[in-house]
This record gives structure tokens, C-alpha cells and sequence, in this order.
């Protein structure tokens, strides 16, 4: 058992610990047992310590401070907890207790050890389950739901799941002979002796658990309209079951994308639509030229191979909970592709990659691995961290979002560090960067958030160092905290510009506490001031004054001429015009770019620490670079 001060500490110095759980507890209620239930059930967890009379507030800088607050009759407190854990459970818990003076405070040490499996779950007898047992999630305790009692119940149960079920109005006539011929097709690829493919359809569909007899008559289950069903079937009996493929321009979501992404629903069986998802993919991946060993010429491939691509793909349909109304989402950007599904994973975080697999929909997993569209006893996710590692690209993310439902993979297309990153890395930081704080601000610009368990795929940091690095960052004003406990994650600083408001006549606030001087014409260039040639004289007589008015189109004209002149930043737009930048960006410029009046200097880069505004080549007049 850990000692109080070990225990306190890691709290002061984590954002999150998912084995420890400081409470005042000046009596025994409903939020400690449901934590000793937690802790209890959580498979591999080990258990977890509850460090009981201790109270905590959140600082100026967003962090959770924890102190000794003292008990006043430590031996009742743990007679209470003692005798609600052996009374009111399904199962007798027996904590370990220690009482201990911290800052001249009494508290009490409680470990809670993980339950055996034969025992899971353990609930309060009094609700019964599901919601009466409790997971630990994170630094969260959840009320459990059907789909965790799975989890719980490990390898204790048979591998019934919900997909083996039989669908209300699913007929067989629903089932695409298409879709069965391709199942046919792929299997003997893989298997040309495999025994089903002797078999004749209904039978070959009964042994797949794809069609199940209910009152000696065959009805298509879940997993046989998901694999094999008609396009029309699936519309009919699962509206939103489908796959879209979304193009984003650039690297950020943004709220109102009407004119920034195009989408491709795949509403098919899987046996069809996963073939379609893999093309859609691959055909708008960046290509490498490479040199096999013994071969005289190169060929060109993705860069990011197709079985990463696969193994993504079959893990978002083969753990999906079909019980959620909604479509798998395949996200394209320009450095990145992210893939969600619904439904939270069944196996904890830490464990991914692990041996080992939960399965929602056992019966859909089991023929796409008997087509080798994916791993088998849970080396999927091992398997696309070893690829994309040795196509020299960053680890595969992966995140689980319990409150959402929703499980996330994200594959990089690019290395985390290029040169363009290490240019606007030193203009924001100058040198004084480790090479794992480089990459999380460079992961925060990307994908527009960085958290601890990135931090640690990336970094190969454990929790509390993890925890360490953002909070130095944040502490250098960095980096922003969102959230608090397990909804903890960072955000990029807004600019300097954004913090000020309007700067004073004569110069103006840029990223990364850099100048922009007005009489000499400079700005920052990668750390460093760039001198602006003199703007020719007939351009120059149609600035504005300082406070003098201009109409939206009158403005909006002038910026293109500027723009025509010589690709320009918005800092240097915004000082020529005397505007605000970020009023200038708001009300001009991004939408300027939306619709094509303006265009990136760094088109694949909106976010590029050089970014400038130019015209479209067609419109350049003045030959700008």
C-alpha cells in the first residue's frame, strides 16, 4: 500500500489518476462506495487507493490543488466503510485501511483490490445491474451498461453477442447475393479449403452466424444484414448505417463547413462498402517512390500502406456499437486522416495493443478476420503501430470518449517534425524546446488539441511526465488548459494579437511576442524581423489614414490590390489598413479565401507560422511571389 504523501503528491502533479481518488469523506455516502466499486471492477486496473480527508480547490492557472484537510473520528469512518463494503455489495469487499498524520492532519489510506473475474461484476444489491455497478473510466467512476458487463465478465461467458441476434422484419430476401458471392470470392483467397465454402448459401450463412433459426425458420441476424444485406434492406432497417468519406481542406474542422469539405456516403454491406472506404482512401494518399529489395525499379505507393488502412477500417466496423443511430465518419484532412465510429472501446485505454480483444460483434469480427481484413486477438492496433512506424510516420492516435460514445483513430500522413515545423516552432519558442515538448505544440497545432494519452503515444512518457511536459508548456504560456480531471486537454495560446485587443498606433502584438513596426514596414520572419519593399506610389496614396472609415467593399477591394502587390501577412494587412487583425481576419480575410478572392501562400498549410495572403494566379497583376 502507498503512503499518504506518495499518494497526495501524484495528485498535485498529474491532471488525472486514474488510481487514486482524494475525498473529505467526513462520512461514508453513495460517492465513495460507487469509487470502491470502481475500483473493484475495472479489469486490469490492479485496484486503486482512496486517500480519504483531503479536500481540494482549482488554482488561477486551472489545476486541481489537493491538501490535507483532516479527519475528526478516523476510527468510525473506517468501521462505516468496512461495514458497507461487506453488507450492501453482491459480493464482500474487504479494503486494506491505514490512518496516517499528514501536515499534522489525520487521513485514512484505503486500497481497494482489483475483484476476481469469477466475481465480476460487483454491484450494490440494492440497484442491481446494470446501473448498480460502477467502472472506472479514466479518473471517472460510470455507471455501467449492458455492453460493460461484457467487459467485466471476460472469458466467464459465452461469445454470444448482439450482432448473433436476429433482426424484427428481416427477411431473407434482404441478403445481396452479390455480397454473398464476394464473401465466397475473398474466402478462398484466403482459404481455398476453408469447410463453409462447400456448404450451400443458407447453410454457408448459418455457420457464419449471419442467419439464425427461430421457430425452425431462417431470419438474417444483425451480423447478416451488416455483411451481406441489400442497399435497400439497410436503409429500411438501419437509417444512418453507413460509412461517409469527408474531404476537409486544410487541417481544422471548422463550424461551418458548407464550402469546405466534400462527402461520399457508402451506404453497402460490408462484404461491398469496405473495398469502396479502402479506395476512397488510398486514391487520395500522398505517394512515395521505393526500391524493393531485388527489384530493378521503383514503384509508386501511399505512403501510409494499405493494411494500416484496413486494419483501421475493420476496427471501426467490427467494435461499433450498432445499437447507436449514427455512420462510421472518415475524415480526410490535408496531414491527417481520422476515423470514429460509435462506441466507446470495451478494453481499457492503457491496454490497447495489448493480447486480447472484447468484442461487441463477435460474429462480424470473426469473418473479417477469416478474410484477413484484420487482425486477430486484439493485434490490430499493434499491427498499425508497427507499419506506420516503419513507413516513418507518426504513431496511429487512438482515443475513447465514454460521455460521446465514440472511438477515434487517427493515422498521420506526414512526419510530426518537417522543416516548415521547426520554422514555426523557433518563431513561436526560440530554442529552448525538448524535443518532446516540439512535438506535443506541433500535435496541438495539427489536430488543434493535445492531451495526455497523445502526449504519451507520442512521447513514450508515462502519465506523470506526460502530465509534467503540458503543464510546462501551459506555465510559458504556450499552451492553454481546457477541462479539468479525466476532460482535461491543451489548446494552443491565442496569439498575443488576440490576448490585446487593439494595440497601440505604431505597432502590433504577433504570435510568439514578436513586432511588427509600422515605420519600417517589418514583421516577423521565423524569429526574425523582414523588411517590406516601398509600396509603389499609386498604391500607397490609397491607404487609409488612421480612424478613417472604409465601406466593406472599398476595403475589400484595396486588400486585393495590397495582396496583388506582394503576398502579405495579416499582421502587415492589418497595419497598412489600421485595423484590428482579428476583426481584419473575422470579417475579411477568411472569408476573402473561402470564396476564392484571396488565396494561402501555403494553401496545404493554413495554419504555417509564414502564412500569407496572395491573389489567385489568374487575378496576380502584380507579379506577386
Amino acid at each position: 500500500m502507498r503512503t499518504a504523501q506518495d499518494l497526495l503528491s501524484e495528485l498535485n502533479a498529474s491532471d488525472e489518476s486514474p488510481r487514486i481518488e482524494a475525498k473529505r469523506s467526513r462520512e461514508i455516502g453513495k460517492s465513495i462506495i460507487e469509487t470502491v466499486l470502481a475500483f473493484a471492477n475495472e479489469p486490469g486496473l490492479g485496484g486503486g487507493h482512496l486517500l480519504l480527508g483531503v479536500d481540494s480547490r482549482v488554482d488561477e492557472k486551472g489545476d486541481t490543488q489537493y491538501w490535507p484537510e483532516g479527519l475528526a473520528d478516523p476510527d468510525k469512518i473506517q468501521k462505516d466503510l468496512a461495514s458497507q463494503c461487506a453488507s450492501m455489495l453482491n459480493v464482500a469487499i474487504r479494503p486494506e485501511m491505514v490512518v496516517e498524520r499528514l501536515d499534522g492532519r489525520t487521513v485514512i489510506v484505503v486500497f481497494v483490490p482489483e475483484a476476481d473475474v469469477s466475481q465480476n461484476p460487483v454491484y450494490l444489491k440494492a440497484t442491481g445491474l446494470p446501473k448498480g455497478a460502477f467502472r472506472r473510466i479514466g479518473s471517472t467512476d460510470q455507471r455501467c451498461t449492458d455492453e460493460d458487463l461484457w467487459v467485466l465478465r471476460g472469458a466467464s461467458q459465452p461469445q454470444f453477442g448482439p450482432d448473433m441476434a436476429p433482426v424484427p422484419d428481416a427477411r431473407m430476401d434482404d441478403l445481396d447475393p452479390q455480397a454473398i458471392a464476394e464473401y465466397r470470392r475473398l474466402r478462398a483467397l484466403a482459404n481455398p479449403q476453408a469447410e463453409e465454402l462447400g456448404y450451400d448459401n443458407p447453410d454457408m450463412l448459418e455457420a457464419l452466424s449471419a442467419v439464425r433459426r427461430v421457430d425452425n425458420v431462417l431470419k438474417p441476424t444483425l451480423a447478416g444484414i451488416v455483411l451481406f444485406g441489400k442497399s435497400m434492406a439497410l436503409r429500411r432497417l438501419f437509417p444512418a448505417l453507413r460509412i461517409d468519406y469527408i474531404r476537409v481542406v486544410g487541417t481544422q474542422w471548422v463550424d461551418d463547413p458548407e464550402q469546405r469539405f466534400q462527402s461520399v456516403d457508402i451506404r453497402k454491406p460490408l462484404m461491398l462498402a469496405l473495398p469502396v472506404a479502402e479506395a476512397s482512401i488510398v486514391d487520395e494518399l500522398p505517394k512515395g517512390f521505393r526500391l524493393r529489395e531485388g527489384e530493378l525499379q521503383s514503384r509508386q505507393e501511399p505512403v501510409l500502406s494499405r493494411k494500416v488502412i484496413r486494419e483501421a477500417l475493420a476496427n471501426a466496423v467490427m467494435h461499433r456499437s450498432y445499437q447507436e443511430h449514427s455512420p462510421v465518419q472518415i475524415i480526410r484532412y490535408s496531414n491527417r486522416i481520422e476515423i470514429l465510429n460509435p462506441g466507446y472501446s470495451l478494453k481499457d485505454m492503457a491496454s490497447l495493443g495489448t493480447p486480447g480483444s472484447r468484442l461487441r460483434n463477435p460474429a462480424i469480427a470473426a469473418v473479417l478476420h477469416e478474410l484477413n481484413w484484420a487482425e486477430t486477438k486484439g493485434s490490430g492496433i499493434r499491427t498499425m503501430r508497427r507499419m506506420a512506424g516503419e513507413a516513418g510516420l507518426p504513431l496511429p492516435e487512438f482515443a475513447s470518449d465514454r460521455q460521446k460514445n465514440e472511438f477515434k483513430v487517427t493515422l498521420f500522413l506526414h512526419h510530426l517534425l518537417t522543416e516548415d515545423d521547426y520554422i514555426w516552432l523557433k518563431a513561436l519558442a526560440g530554442d529552448g524546446l525538448t524535443g518532446d515538448e516540439a512535438k506535443a505544440l506541433i500535435y496541438a497545432r495539427e489536430t488543434g488539441v493535445v492531451d495526455n494519452t497523445a502526449c504519451r503515444d507520442f512521447s513514450g512518457l508515462d502519465t506523470l511526465q506526460a502530465s509534467s511536459l503540458l503543464r510546462r508548456l501551459r506555465d510559458r504560456g504556450l499552451l492553454e488548459k481546457q477541462g479539468a480531471g479525466s476532460r482535461t486537454h491543451y489548446t494552443l495560446a491565442a496569439p498575443r494579437d488576440e490576448l490585446d485587443g487593439h494595440p497601440e498606433q505604431g505597432e502590433l502584438s504577433l504570435e510568439g511576442g514578436n513586432r511588427f513596426v509600422e515605420g519600417g514596414k517589418q514583421a516577423p520572419q521565423g524569429g526574425k524581423q523582414r523588411s517590406l519593399p516601398d509600396l509603389p506610389s499609386a498604391l500607397a496614396a490609397r491607404l487609409p489614414q488612421p480612424r478613417q472609415r472604409l465601406g466593406g467593399a472599398a476595403l475589400r477591394a484595396l486588400i486585393r490590390e495590397l495582396c496583388g502587390w506582394q503576398a502579405l501577412r495579416g499582421e502587415e494587412l492589418a497595419t497598412l489598413l489600421h485595423k484590428d487583425l482579428k476583426y481584419l481576419r473575422n470579417k475579411h480575410l477568411t472569408e476573402m479565401v473561402q470564396t476564392g478572392e484571396l488565396a494561402f501562400l501555403f494553401p496545404e498549410s493554413p495554419n504555417h507560422a509564414l502564412q500569407a495572403y496572395k491573389l489567385p494566379a489568374r487575378d496576380d497583376q502584380y507579379g506577386c511571389p
